[in-house]
């Protein structure tokens, strides 16, 4: 694994192991690999599942016990067995025993906003701004919403990564490494008027201190309480971007392009310069969602601020 470790996010290798110590070593850590077989990884699945693997959990700020249960058997099987194809790759075993198996679905949630959802998400966020309401966070869900970017590429974002003549974020780093993710004209705006504090990097900083913004959980739900929106996190932004760009008739592959997943052919031939099919792909997405936000073309609403910027302070044009 020791080449893989260059190409995979510190995050997930992170992940991988703490599987890797809850899972793998206590159900199958005394097998050879050369002697573990299909019918071994079946087992090891179904043993994650029943929960033989669970433990109290010791992370300090998480509750409740480590049960295991279909999804996370499925993700650790997953894991194992890319660790199989790397061993068999480099000739230590002549099949990968992982091959084949049919995983557990994962069971991970995949709601997502209808258009008139994000109707009254955006007149929610409108409401909510105008009571006080944290106003870099309430611009933070909507980058999320623009963009399709994951919570962290957006709380995380430079001024530096920003091409907004390109339309376009140039990541240093994400799950897949570096990367260029194609983003709208309408994501470009929103982002762009974000005010600039000075010595901060981030584009959303936190209201404190030197660091980026955090709360988003938080200001989510106060948001979605006020629109009448249960079962909403943050990952549900990025769902919906997604299923906006598929009722808009774009394929599997641009859909996996505008949110940076590791497709041959389609991301990473774009290493330098945006695809000009996939910027134009974002644009309608995000302009689709944008209009949404705005009550299907109602006249959006200025707040107007007075003197300097402060980091409680984001003003924009649509809220």
């Amino acid at each position: 694994m020791a080449d893989a470790e260059g190409r995979i996010k510190a995050s997930t290798l992170a992940m991988d192991r703490s599987r890797i110590e809850c899972h793998v070593k206590p159900l199958i850590g005394r097998r050879t690999v050369a002697a573990l077989k299909r019918r071994d990884v079946e087992r090891f699945q179904a043993g994650v599942a029943a929960g033989k693997t669970a433990k109290p959990r010791k992370e300090k700020g998480r509750g409740g016990k480590g049960s295991g249960g279909r999804g996370v058997a499925a993700r650790t099987v997953g894991m194992l067995g890319t660790i199989l194809e790397f061993a068999k790759r480099h000739g230590m075993i002549v099949d990968n025993p992982a091959r084949g198996v049919r995983r557990f679905p994962d069971n991970k949630r995949r709601r997502f906003l209808s258009l008139h959802e994000l109707a009254a998400l955006g007149a929610a966020m409108r409401r909510a701004t105008a009571d006080a309401e944290n106003r870099t966070g309430v611009a933070a869900l909507q980058a999320l919403l623009l963009t399709g970017c994951r919570r962290s590429e957006i709380l995380a974002l430079p001024w530096a990564w920003l091409d907004m003549k390109a339309r376009c974020i140039r990541f240093e780093e994400t799950k897949s490494g570096p990367q260029l993710r194609p983003i709208g004209a309408a994501a470009v705006k929103q982002i762009a008027a974000q005010p600039r504090l000075d010595e901060c990097e981030w584009v959303f900083p936190a209201d404190r201190g030197d660091g980026h913004f955090m709360g988003l959980p938080r200001v989510l739900a106060r948001v979605c309480a006020r629109a009448g929106l249960e079962g909403v996190t943050v990952h549900t932004l990025r769902h919906s971007f997604a299923a906006t760009a598929a009722e808009l008739g774009f394929s599997e592959l641009t859909i996996a392009g505008l949110l940076g997943h590791t497709v041959p052919g389609v991301t990473a031939r774009y290493a330098h310069v945006p695809d000009s099919a996939l910027v134009a792909a974002a644009d309608r997405v995000s302009e689709r969602i944008a209009a949404a936000l705005d009550g299907f073309g109602a006249e959006a609403q200025v707040i107007q601020l007075r003197g300097k910027p402060t980091r409680r302070s984001v003003a924009t044009t649509r809220e």
